[in-house]
């Protein structure tokens, strides 16, 4: 069975980031190694990874100086940490697993999404749920990735550091031929409340920097509402609302991302919006 390590991040993380890592740690199939990135913790979290390390060796942590809370550097701390595995020649593994201080994992969660991946090349990332809604694509935290496409992506086997990136890399690989996907059966669990520190502006501003269609964008929004799963109901009005009012920046984290892209992914948007609106239709016929 394919070989995966974990990628962490962290910040004043004290009441979850322990039993998130043994999740990792008792997984039937364990990872080659987890990297946490610790982002300035003021808590007891750098205790806590320290104390988790005595009898750990697979367990690495990257410190990061306290720069206040800033969700840019979580895509930031992802790459700091693909850059240790290549700057230390760490061992090579067909996936990467991005998790976080606040998800815990089923004991068969990684060895049910590597069995799925090995058994599907033209998967290139997937992830398990932990909604009763099943989702569009896979989630941000808990997806798998395969190691050989990722690196292929237009970043240079790195994520785009600009707002909407987990996004954007599912886009990519469907841009290389490759497919995505969510395993029902697979299952975690946030430990916080998601939108905490946020109230969802990434998942509006960055549908605008991604170019979203409005009308998939409005799609998304009264899934949300109605079902008031995933951001709940007041996280989807935040989230649309962000959508409609975002002003972007010329540069860096807050631009949009280039025209090209972002006509794919409204094209690819509208193809998905065909079948929706195709499947209805046969549905009221039968």
């Amino acid at each position: 069975m394919g070989s995966y390590f974990a990628i962490v991040t962290s910040r004043n993380s004290e009441d979850g980031i322990k039993s998130a890592l043994l999740s990792l740690k008792n997984q039937q199939l364990k990872p080659e190694y987890v990297i946490v990135i610790d982002d300035g913790s003021k808590d007891k979290t750098p205790d806590i990874l320290m104390e988790l390390k005595r009898d750990w060796s697979e367990l690495y942590v990257i410190t990061n100086p306290d720069l206040g809370y800033d969700i840019k550097r979580v895509v930031k701390n992802w790459n700091s940490a693909l850059d240790l595995v290549r700057n230390e020649s760490m061992p090579i593994t067909d996936y990467h697993l991005i998790a976080t201080d606040d998800t815990e994992y089923a004991p068969d969660y990684a060895s049910m999404l590597i069995s799925y991946l090995d058994s599907n090349p033209n998967i290139a990332i997937a992830s398990g749920n932990y909604t009763n809604l099943k989702p569009d694509m896979p989630h941000g935290a808990g997806r798998f990735v395969r190691n050989s496409t990722f690196e292929k992506a237009r970043w240079g086997g790195k994520y785009p550091e600009k707002m909407g990136y987990e996004s954007a890399i599912l886009y990519e690989v469907e841009f290389l031929g490759y497919k995505h996907s969510v395993i029902e059966m697979a299952r975690f669990r946030h430990i916080r409340p998601l939108g905490l520190n946020h109230q969802f502006y990434e998942f509006g501003a960055s549908m605008h920097t991604l170019g979203y269609h409005p009308i998939y964008a409005l799609g998304r929004f009264a899934k949300y509402f109605s079902t008031g799963t995933v951001t709940g109901r007041r996280g989807s009005l935040y989230m649309i609302y962000y959508y409609l009012t975002y002003k972007s920046e010329v540069g860096g984290y807050n631009s949009l991302y280039d025209a090209q892209f972002r006509q794919y992914v409204r094209n690819k948007q509208i193809e998905r919006l065909k079948v929706v609106l195709k499947t209805r239709i046969l549905r009221k016929k039968l």
